[in-house]
């Protein structure tokens, strides 16, 4: 059974960083980028989930 993830961001861009927030509570900057077929990605950190929508034109 699928889990709900723990936070969701729509974002305007493929290619996402992501650190966790929260300063020293967060984790190391990783880069993620959203698959064309799923349209979202899941930071394998902190299970941050981002979707692609918005704002398509922000470039590679």
């Amino acid at each position: 059974m699928p889990r709900e993830a723990p936070e969701i961001e729509v974002v305007p861009t493929a290619r996402i960083a992501c650190d966790g927030g929260g300063g020293a509570l967060g984790h190391p900057r990783v880069w993620l980028m959203i698959p064309d077929d799923l349209g979202w990605v899941e930071c394998g950190y902190c299970d941050k989930r981002f979707v692609l929508g918005g704002d398509e034109d922000g470039g590679d």
